[in-house]
């Protein structure tokens, strides 16, 4: 029972219940993406590796879940400690008073708000609440990851890469997602946390495809696998529903709430508004719809009427704060012209990856630079009350130029955590699931677990044709 003369009401007033239910929702919007993530995967490889797709996926997401709660939101949430230094108090000491804080067994992790000093800590239950909240965005980049390594890496491979991965997000986390992490300061501009989240794991896919090869089928047709047939399609459109309908909890997440005017800016400190950000999302999803549905007609290839709706959401995702939602609509509009040239360039040369690279390494760098060009000089960053010095607030602009270097930054992350990765593993676990096993199916080759249809089919016109 706590101590009435300990607690501190200031912690646990309505205002900040509002805000804590507001980030708690959040969460749930994400899990949701999760839900959504794995029905678009269940639809779209083949039926023998469903269920040990959706098995490593979920696993992967909780080493995620597991090495963010450890460690990773110490890391990402260092910069908020970090802009106190001073010639009294050093960066190092900073980051280690963070991690002290805020690893899995630190004080104010385990602290219960009503009875911390708002003094020492403010708002404890938000930054609380944000752990499982990060957490699971942790996890959605490993899931991500999975995409374009599923039916081919080692599951042993795959989970030791997901911990690596974890680290490694966590640290661009601090450097470009927030208002005074390194990136930020110096005017990176990223709303929805898409340099972390999409771009570092479609670096690593731009190498671990070229490592695995192309799956049986694919592009060729193989002894046991005459062409490779995606199940249902459905599965895969009700996914991205899903998605859509998540995806709003989550944008109120990115957004900071201060008293007593319950005045909202951004995660990086840029003029928005709740209705605002809801409006950008909503019109990035309708552009990249519709251009995608026009693109799939036009070519009768279905990929884009599922690519479209994601292609314009990734678009607008970095700036949803400073959009307004016809300047977005138009932006989306746009989006799946450049997965489109992605995609086509990928299948042209063989590269068995049709998700992460076209719609993160394309659109999402080709979002990062339409926020630089149409929003250049645009105050951020900094955090509120600070008036001058690196974290003033809104002392920093957007530009083209820190926009680019973000984009390589986090593409450079991804590949190069690859590149490292993929000779350790192959000398210790095995890094690719032997060919013999892709064609039987993961499912029996693990689960002794069989499928309902046979590997070796003729494939028929229409599935020829798509």
């Amino acid at each position: 029972m706590s101590d009435v003369a300990t607690i501190f009401a200031e912690q646990v007033t309505l205002s900040q219940l509002v805000q804590n239910l507001l980030y708690a929702s959040g969460t749930v919007g994400a899990i949701f993406v999760v839900v959504g993530l794995l029905l678009i995967d269940s639809g779209g490889i083949r039926r023998r590796n469903v269920f040990n797709a959706t098995v490593e996926k979920l696993v992967g997401f909780f080493i995620g879940v597991t090495v963010y709660y450890i460690i990773g939101f110490a890391i990402w949430a260092s910069q908020y400690y970090i802009m106190y230094e001073g010639p009294d108090y050093s960066a190092t000491t900073a980051f280690m008073d963070s991690v002290k804080s805020l690893w899995i067994g630190g004080d104010m992790v385990n602290a219960r708000a009503q009875n911390v000093d708002p003094a020492l800590f403010p708002g404890l239950n938000n930054f609380q609440i944000f752990i499982f909240f990060l957490a699971v965005f942790a996890g959605i980049v490993n899931i991500l990851l999975h995409f374009a390594v599923s039916e081919r890496m080692k599951p042993s491979a795959f989970y030791i890469t997901c911990v690596v991965a974890t680290l490694v997000s966590s640290v661009l986390s601090f450097m470009c997602w927030g208002s005074v992490g390194p990136l930020s300061v110096a005017g990176f501009h990223d709303f929805f946390g898409a340099s972390f989240v999409y771009l570092f794991p479609a670096g690593m896919a731009l190498v671990f495809t070229q490592v695995l090869g192309a799956r049986p089928g694919m592009f060729e047709a193989h002894p046991e696998v005459d062409t490779y047939l995606v199940p249902n399609l459905g599965l895969a459109t009700t996914g991205i529903m899903l998605i859509f309908a998540g995806l709003p909890m989550v944008i109120l997440s990115c957004l900071f709430f201060f008293d007593p005017e319950a005045l909202a800016v951004s995660v990086t400190m840029a003029d928005t508004s709740v209705g605002i950000a809801f409006n950008n999302y909503a019109a990035s999803w309708a552009g990249g719809a519709l251009t995608g549905a026009v693109i799939a007609y036009k070519t009768r290839k279905y990929s884009y009427m599922l690519l479209g709706p994601l292609a314009g959401y990734v678009s607008g995702a970095p700036g949803f704060d400073v959009y307004t939602p016809w300047v977005v609509f138009l932006v989306a509009c746009a989006a799946p012209f450049v997965a489109y040239m992605v995609y086509e360039l990928t299948l042209k040369l063989h590269i068995d990856e049709h998700k992460l690279i076209p719609l993160f390494g394309g659109v999402a760098t080709y979002g990062f630079i339409m926020v630089g060009v149409l929003y250049s000089g645009t105050p951020r960053g900094g955090y509120m009350g600070f008036e001058e010095g690196t974290y003033a607030f809104q002392g920093g602009e957007i530009s083209v130029g820190m926009q680019l270097l973000g984009v390589a930054v986090c593409l450079g992350a991804g590949i190069l955590t690859a590149l490292v990765l993929t000779p350790i593993l192959k000398w210790t676990t095995g890094l690719s699931v032997s060919e013999e096993d892709q064609a039987k199916g993961l499912d029996v080759v693990y689960w002794g677990i069989e499928s309902d249809v046979e590997p070796h089919a003729e494939p028929t016109k229409a599935t020829a044709a798509a």
